[in-house]
């Protein structure tokens, strides 16, 4: 089991890495970029199928064809987690050392995307001032740990948990002939 997480976990959190430093850089490149939550999701998704790849090599090689929901759940939840890490580690390190100014980039993002949806002066105002909220809370490095995991973790727990009904597979009863 330790095998297919290491490996299927790396693989997912280099993919999430990799996903992470180009939206971010979109956001430094072109701060009024319109952005789609639907195909982000999307994309996270697809990252985190690997999972269920994790789930049938480990059924497959290492578990002689069967394995149990719990079982599969939890070597999905394992490479979920690993995965989840690996970018919660990333960021902090791209965040801390390249990009300390990503909240005000972020911030312009936002509201140039409530802008281009039609918000008033009033709901601007609004957002502007929950981003500095926000701001301010990200300013603590365990907030940032928490709502870094917070961004992809989920996702990776609920791949995890239907391809862990789908790969599930009991071994076939045994008849006793006398």
């Amino acid at each position: 089991m330790k095998k297919s997480i290491l490996i299927f976990g790396a693989i997912s959190g280099a993919l999430l890495c990799t996903n992470g430093l180009i939206m971010v850089n979109m956001c430094y490149a072109n701060p009024g970029f319109e952005s789609n939550d639907v195909l982000g999701y999307a994309a996270l998704v697809l990252m985190f199928s690997l999972i269920f790849f994790g789930i049938r090599n480990y059924r497959n090689k290492f578990s002689g064809g069967y394995v149990t929901f719990g079982k599969a759940f939890k070597t999905g939840a394992l490479i979920a987690l690993l995965a989840s890490t690996i970018y919660v580690v990333a960021w902090l390190f791209y965040y801390y050392l390249a990009v300390p100014d990503f909240i005000d980039q972020y911030t312009l993002h936002v509201l140039a995307d409530a802008t281009r949806k039609g918000a008033t002066p009033a709901e601007l105002a609004q957002t502007t001032q929950e981003m500095a909220q926000f701001k301010e809370m990200y300013k603590n490095p365990v907030f940032v740990v928490l709502i870094t995991y917070v961004e992809v973790l989920p996702i990776g727990l609920v791949v995890a948990l239907i391809s862990a009904l789908i790969l599930r597979r009991k071994p076939k009863a045994q008849s006793v002939t006398r």
